[in-house]
């Protein structure tokens, strides 16, 4: 088919949103600026969510899955998400789709000058403890990256695939994508997009993994960053 770009929808327990998902990915898909296809990573959910994707791929042949034995946590459906695409970009968005999938053509607009293009919510539509914990733990990560980046909790990214599938795997990983790609001498840029409280389901963080979190995962960036390993092939025969 061609497809130049995979959506990763990550899934736990959202059977809720899952219908509104596919309706809003259907439309999206129609407007896309680049041929779009849809891959949900159900993240081991204990709810009905596993049918409710099933039927939705066998409806839309646009729309794959990908289903763990156990729930692993965010960043690893991410991750999963990343090294299963087959295109030459990836993006991923949150199943609770308090960002608009149109939203994507946005930030495709700078894709082909940077090797990531990440959301920043604009007029964040949150509670007072959830936004302020956010921006808390967005300070604190900054101190340690210096990525410059202002949300990266903004769950609406374009990344090239090839930088994507070199992220090493670690929990929190979501919230150093930016830095994972600079890390890579990549470019990255931040765009506004909008943002919309959410409608059904309920939110898998807390003030936990959203402040405190965070400050253990940034420790666990430096031992990875001092680590990590980048290199560029200039020839082969």
């Amino acid at each position: 088919m061609n497809y130049e770009f995979t959506i990763v929808v990550p899934v736990y327990n959202e059977e809720d949103n899952l219908l509104r998902v596919e309706k809003e990915l259907k439309a999206y898909l129609s407007i896309a600026a680049r041929k779009t296809k849809v891959l949900f990573v159900n993240d081991g959910s204990s709810d009905n969510s596993q049918q409710i994707i099933e039927k939705i791929c066998a409806d839309n042949t646009d729309f794959n899955y990908i289903l763990f034995e156990k729930n692993c946590g965010l960043s690893a459906a991410i991750k999963a998400g990343f090294d299963h695409t087959d295109t030459e970009l990836v993006g991923y968005i949150d199943s609770d789709l308090q960002t608009a999938p149109e939203d994507f053509n946005v930030l495709l607009e700078f894709i082909n000058d940077h090797e990531l293009v990440t959301g920043v919510r604009s007029n964040r539509q949150d509670s007072f403890v959830k936004n302020m914990s956010s921006t808390i733990a967005n300070g604190i990560r900054r101190a340690f990256t210096h990525d410059g980046m202002d949300d990266t909790g903004c769950p609406l990214k374009v990344i090239r695939t090839e930088y994507a599938q070199r992220i090493p795997m670690f929990r929190g990983l979501h919230r150093f994508l930016p830095a994972m790609i600079l890390l890579q001498h990549g470019r990255i840029i931040q765009v506004p997009v909008r943002h919309f409280p959410r409608i059904a389901g309920t939110a898998k963080f807390g003030l936990w993994n959203r402040l405190l979190g965070p400050l253990a995962d940034c420790f666990a960036y430096l031992w990875m960053k001092k680590k990590y390993i980048n290199y560029a092939i200039a020839k082969k025969g």
